[in-house]
Parts: structure tokens; C-alpha cells; sequence
């Protein structure tokens, strides 16, 4: 097509076999936009195309992405906020026929739904790095690296010592947005027994997030980056393994902790039965 639309935050450049978006740069731009700065989409990446009515006077057009294709979304796993998707196109609703004009033109060129084999969208490139609250997390393209703070690790961390970590002793990444409870970026590694992992502030494999540490726009590019290199390393091997149900005490014993939260007024209502729900869903 060779046209582009341009909404809030984001211009799409329409080709005959891709979508390339380009993010702005602003104070009003989400940082996770700004640090992506352009992703060209393969339409084979895309699974399907929506137009709907946003707040305010706009309309959202979007493309969903086939499960799969891109590393980003997939280290998401579905904790993104709207305005922080990067799929989303967001413009005045006098731009809605022209909008659905290109939502059908697109859609014609739609190779179908189903997982795709492998990432048709590139990763962030390395080397990346971010702090989290108990340290630094370093990524080089072949290998990743913990160094732990002196204020914020715990003494297992502090005992087992500086970490790293080669991309084909991994399997994949556990990425908790920091902007829920429990944050962390925690390593997949193939050598890991069965059985409860450890909470994140005590496993060597992991970097706890918290208010200004670990950010979605600094760590999700590191956590996707990371599962590109698994794949490419292994790329007969899965990347992404279940997280290992809880032991019940142990649930009941955070949303014991989680309540006194709720009730010292550092968790809101939302946030608390948000949070209550995760949790009890992992039983």
C-alpha cells in the first residue's frame, strides 16, 4: 500500500508484506514507545485486525499478533496496559473510515490464525541492560548478568555471589511487570529441579522489581531480547515452561501480607482484588 497513518504516539507505514510503526518522541509518549522506537511487522506476524471506539472522541485500530511471533508479547504474556501496546493505533474518531480502509486492506493480506513456528519480529538488540532493586542485569547477546546491590539483595543472593548466566544453559524467562505486585525477572535455566522455585528475592536467577526499578520499558525489551537468543540457541527447544503451582501456605501467607498492605493504604482496592484473584488462581 505505501501509506501511512499517523494517531496518538504512533505513525503506521503501510508495505505490501509488513507494517512498520514508528513511535514518537514526547513527554506524552509511553516511555515502552519511545524505547522501541520503529518494529516492522511482517503481515504473516498478524493474525487479525480490529477497529473499536477508545475514550474521548477516538478510535482504536489494532493488530493482534499470531501467538509466537513476536518476543515482545510473548514476555508480556498479557500484563501490558492498553496504552502501553504496542499493537495499538489510537486516532480522532473523524479518522474512522479511513481507518477501517486499511483495517479490510489489511485483513485481505492475512495469511490465517495459528501459532507461528518461530519470532517473525525482531527483538530488541543486545547489549541491554536495566537495575533492578536488589541489582544489575546485563545482557551481552550471549550470555546474562546479575550483579547484585548492597542495599537492596538478600544474604542468599549475597552468599551465592555474582551470577551469570550462558543463553544455552536457559530455557526461557518469567517476566512480572513491575507494575504489579511481585515484579521480578526471573532466568528459566534447563538445569533447574522440579518442585516450588524459590521467591524471587532469594533465587540467584532472578531481579526483584520495585518503584523505579526494573521499569516495563527497560526490563519487557531485556526479558524479550533474552527469549529471542534462547530460541535462536535452541530453536527446536520450547522457551517458556508453566510457573509451578504454589503450595496453598504459601498463597494464604501472601494474601495475609497482601492485606495488611491494604490496610496501611499501600495497595488499593483494585490492586488488592486484583492481585487476591492471581493468586488464588495459581492454587
Amino acid at each position: 500500500m505505501g501509506d501511512v497513518l499517523a494517531g496518538f504516539h504512533a505513525a503506521w507505514e503501510f508495505a505490501s508484506d509488513s507494517v512498520v510503526i514508528r513511535y514518537e518522541r514526547g513527554m506524552r509518549t509511553p516511555k515502552l514507545f519511545q524505547t522501541l522506537g520503529e518494529r516492522r511487522i511482517p503481515l504473516e506476524a498478524i493474525t487479525a485486525v480490529t477497529l473499536t471506539p477508545g475514550k474521548r472522541g477516538t478510535v482504536v485500530l489494532r493488530a493482534e499478533p499470531r501467538p509466537g511471533a513476536d518476543p515482545l508479547m510473548e514476555a508480556a504474556a498479557g500484563q501490558l496496559r492498553d496504552s502501553c501496546d504496542p499493537y495499538r493505533l489510537v486516532l480522532p474518531a473523524e479518522r474512522e473510515t479511513l481507518a477501517e480502509y486499511y483495517a479490510d486492506e489489511l485483513r485481505a493480506r492475512l495469511s490465517g490464525p495459528g501459532p507461528a513456528e518461530r519470532y517473525l519480529v525482531a527483538a530488541p538488540e543486545a547489549p541491554l541492560h536495566f537495575k533492578a532493586y536488589d541489582g544489575k542485569a546485563s545482557f551481552d547477546g550471549t550470555s546474562v548478568s546479575f550483579r547484585w546491590s548492597w542495599t537492596g539483595a538478600s544474604s542468599a543472593k549475597w552468599k551465592a555471589g555474582d551470577q551469570t548466566f550462558p543463553i544455552s544453559g536457559l530455557t526461557g524467562v518469567d517476566w512480572r511487570s513491575p507494575e504489579a505486585f511481585e515484579g521480578h525477572l526471573r532466568l528459566l535455566r534447563r538445569d533447574a529441579t522440579g518442585g516450588q522455585p524459590p521467591q524471587a528475592d532469594q533465587d540467584p536467577a532472578a531481579v526483584v522489581f520495585g518503584l523505579g526499578y526494573g521499569t516495563v520499558h527497560e526490563s519487557l525489551p531485556f526479558a524479550a531480547a533474552v527469549l529471542a537468543a534462547v530460541r535462536r540457541c535452541r530453536p527446536a527447544d520450547t522457551v517458556s515452561v508453566p510457573v509451578p503451582r504454589r503450595d496453598p501456605a504459601d498463597i494464604a501467607e501472601r494474601i495475609r501480607h497482601l492485606g495488611e498492605l491494604h490496610q496501611a493504604g499501600l495497595v488499593t482496592d483494585e490492586e488488592f482484588s486484583s492481585k487476591k484473584r492471581e493468586l488464588l488462581a495459581e492454587l
